[in-house]
């Protein structure tokens, strides 16, 4: 199933895919979102705040990472479809911090079920952990209420950002249309 065929179901049930990008500041949340809606990078600043933009029948959150805002990031759970986690993959050190906060997403009861891409962000930094490293190091292999998955990339690049999103939206896609006999799909 295409990008197409998930925007045209969208219309017809009349219903906004919600993803929030989430993650530590500094991982590449703001970048990555601008490479998506093919604005220029070279004036990303970090997000104090909230922002939300409209891409393709998706309503995108960027929530800005700074540990005094991490708590406020539970006033934007309800009806969010999916998660991107982006990890600052040249950051070993933060990846502890990283792994809890993800693990505290992921026990949110507003959260239950969504789908949740990891990006494992900056991978076009020399020595950036491997995906597989990151898996390891987030415990990734232990999540068994959301479908889920790692993808290596680079928000600067922009190197297998919408690889990442599609696997994202044909995991959205079948949660929520039921595809039975009758369905064209």
């Amino acid at each position: 199933m295409g990008l197409l065929t998930v925007i045209q179901k969208n219309k017809y049930k009349d219903k906004e895919v919600r993803v929030l990008f989430l993650g530590l500041d500094n991982a590449g949340k703001t970048t990555t979102l601008k490479h998506l809606m093919n604005e220029p990078i070279d004036t990303v600043s970090p997000t104090f705040g909230f922002s939300i933009k409209t891409f393709m029948h998706m309503g995108v959150g960027d929530v800005g990472g700074q540990r005094s805002l991490r708590p406020y990031w539970r006033n934007y759970f309800e009806k969010t479809d999916a998660i991107v986690w982006v990890v600052d993959s040249g950051d070993p050190a933060r990846l502890e911090d990283c792994r809890k906060e993800l693990w505290n997403l992921l026990g949110e009861e507003r959260l239950a079920g969504a789908t949740v891409l990891i990006l494992a962000n900056k991978q076009d930094i020399p020595g950036a952990y491997t995906p597989e490293m990151i898996k390891k190091a987030l415990q990734l292999e232990d999540i068994h209420a959301h479908s889920w998955r790692i993808q290596a990339a680079s928000a600067v690049t922009g190197t297998n950002i919408n690889e990442g999103m599609d696997w994202l939206l044909k995991d959205i896609a079948s949660r929520l249309y039921y595809y039975g006999p009758e369905s064209s799909a």
